[in-house]
């Protein structure tokens, strides 16, 4: 029982550092909402937190092919 509770804690903390994460990159405020800005924001709540240790994780996205004609 005391697991849960110390891992919930922990799991709250860390998405709420990501939401600060995200706030100081300025990412609420995007004045346009597409797939691209919304999987930019997920991405900063998960893993923002890893920048305030130097981690620096970036997300890439791959090149489509364009379709044939």
């Amino acid at each position: 029982m005391r697991v849960r509770i110390v891992l919930s804690t922990l799991v709250v903390l860390w998405l709420l550092i990501g939401l600060i994460a995200a706030f100081q990159r300025g990412l609420f405020g995007a004045a346009e909402a597409s797939c691209s800005n919304l999987g930019h924001t997920v991405g900063t709540v998960f893993v923002g937190p890893l920048n305030y240790v130097g981690v620096n994780p970036t997300i890439e996205c791959p090149e489509l092919p364009e379709p044939s004609e």
